[in-house]
């Protein structure tokens, strides 16, 4: 009855959601919060001793529970760029997944190829899933990662007009084609430096080799933490760039 329920309010939600993109794109895109007109994409944080974990969320569920027991057990704090198609049908994962402290991103509602949209429907995108992940968190996402890290100019502007920095990643552990641990753990792990942003899927092999991951990090003195604090002074650079 109780999961019936969150159906109802998630399809309740979803159609609101509808409705106010469909005024974002009758209007224009919302108003831009940062005073610069660079809308290039970050590659890697500015961190020293710091990298990130960037968990791509549209499926893989089963597997989220035992990530985030690993990343509570070693007081690890991450950040989890989630759908909104993914969201609607599973908000009360996003509100445990929010609950352990971790930062929620933006990742577009139904993972399209945004470089074959428009500016508009580029902001339709970002905006219902920065909708959707606000109903339930009460907190508004801003970063924005792309789906399958493909972007066009007008999906960065889209990204940044409506108060997103966009992000990408610095290595890809590419854990949804090759499922095998060590070559996981190593794309992971091998020659990294400071600021890496380490890209991740919810997937069994990744959860079966997640703890290595994160020890190995701890035991070489690196913090393991949220992308915005990881990008902290390229995000202040950006958000303080004037306009010409």
């Amino acid at each position: 009855m109780e999961k019936a329920f969150t159906h109802i309010v998630a399809n309740v939600v979803l159609v609101l959601l509808v409705l106010c993109v469909a005024t974002v794109g009758f209007f224009g895109a919302t108003t831009n919060v940062f005073n610069g007109n660079d809308n290039s994409p970050i590659y890697r944080g500015s961190g020293e001793k710091q990298v990130s974990l960037m968990v791509n969320v549209y499926w893989g569920t089963e597997y989220i529970d035992g990530m985030l027991s690993i990343l509570n057990k070693y007081n690890v704090t991450t950040t989890f760029f989630v759908g909104g198609s993914w969201v609607a049908q599973h908000p009360d994962v996003l509100q445990k997944i929010a609950s352990y402290g971790h930062e929620i991103g933006n990742h577009g509602y139904f993972h399209k190829e945004q470089s074959k949209l428009s500016y508009d429907d580029n902001v339709k995108e970002i905006v219902a899933c920065g909708k959707l992940i606000f109903s339930y968190t009460g907190k508004e996402p801003t970063l924005f990662a792309p789906p399958s890290g493909d972007f066009s100019s007008d999906t960065l502007k889209a990204s940044r007009d409506n108060g997103y920095k966009t992000v990408m990643w610095s290595r890809d552990t590419i854990d949804w084609r090759d499922k095998d641990a060590d070559l996981i753990f190593s794309r992971a792990t091998k020659n990294t430096s400071d600021g890496e942003l380490i890209l991740m899927h919810p997937t069994k092999h990744t959860l079966s080799v997640l703890e290595k991951i994160v020890k190995y990090y701890l035991e070489k003195d690196f913090s393991i933490v949220p992308v915005s604090t990881n990008i902290g002074e390229i995000w202040t650079s950006a958000n303080n760039t004037q306009a010409d």
